[in-house]
């Protein structure tokens, strides 16, 4: 991982909490969370603000369809 950011702790009782309803690992929770937010939010938004073009094949992004979030 390049980056492991640290999570307040309202937001890792959060994470942990939907881990538990999920039934899996924080871990694995919040990899799922990452790929709803993917498929939700507006990816051209997305895309017309990055600053890594290097990373587009791999990116969450590139793949969502559905309804979007205007963020």
């Amino acid at each position: 991982m390049a980056y492991t950011p640290e999570l307040s702790r309202t937001h890792s009782g959060a994470l942990r909490r939907i881990a538990w309803a999920m039934e899996i690992p924080m871990t694995k929770a919040m990899v799922e969370i990452f790929e709803i937010v993917g498929d939700a939010l507006d990816n051209d938004k997305i895309c017309s603000a990055c600053r890594d073009r290097s990373f587009c094949n791999d990116c969450l992004f590139k793949k969502n369809g559905g309804e979007k979030l205007n963020i």
